[in-house]
């Protein structure tokens, strides 16, 4: 016989949480006359928008008013910037360990591997769209990325 307590029957309730385990359900409710029992669990998920939203573009802080903005190219990196062509991972050498393909500061020729983008297990190596100096690296290794989520800004 269930153990009951207070008209609880904790049995059944074990039972119900253990089909949620073995199905991959999220929440399982049954009843048996007055008796109505609902059992759910919580699923959590990994959010990467907090890091893409910080990878994507810093933040623009404004000058003070007696020092003006430069009008310069570089004060606007999505007119430099290398969007991602694909949904992947991104890795920033050839293999784990070795060195990177770049760093800031790195002069890249037009087509000169810049990363690699890992999407449905194929590596993909993403070329520079032109010759230029890399002023920063928006993404970090091992980090997913979204299709047109700036990677490198080269000017």
């Amino acid at each position: 016989m269930a153990t009951k307590t207070n008209g609880i029957d904790k049995v059944m309730i074990r039972d119900l949480a253990e089909i949620l385990n073995e199905t991959d359900l999220t929440d399982i409710e049954i009843e048996q006359g007055d008796l109505r029992i609902r059992v759910s669990r919580q699923i959590t998920m990994q959010a990467s928008a907090p890091v893409y939203a910080q990878a994507q573009a810093p933040a623009a802080v404004a000058p003070p008013a007696s020092v003006a903005a430069p009008a310069t190219p570089a004060s606007d990196p999505s007119k430099n910037a290398v969007p991602s062509p694909m949904v992947g991972t991104v890795y920033l050498s050839p293999a784990p360990g070795a060195r990177a393909f770049i760093e800031v500061g790195t002069q890249v020729k037009e087509g000169q591997t810049l990363l690699i983008i890992e999407a449905m297990k194929t590596m993909n190596q993403i070329a520079s769209p032109r010759a230029g100096t890399v002023t920063s690296i928006l993404v970090s290794d091992s980090q997913p990325v979204e299709y047109g989520e700036f990677l490198v800004v080269i000017e």
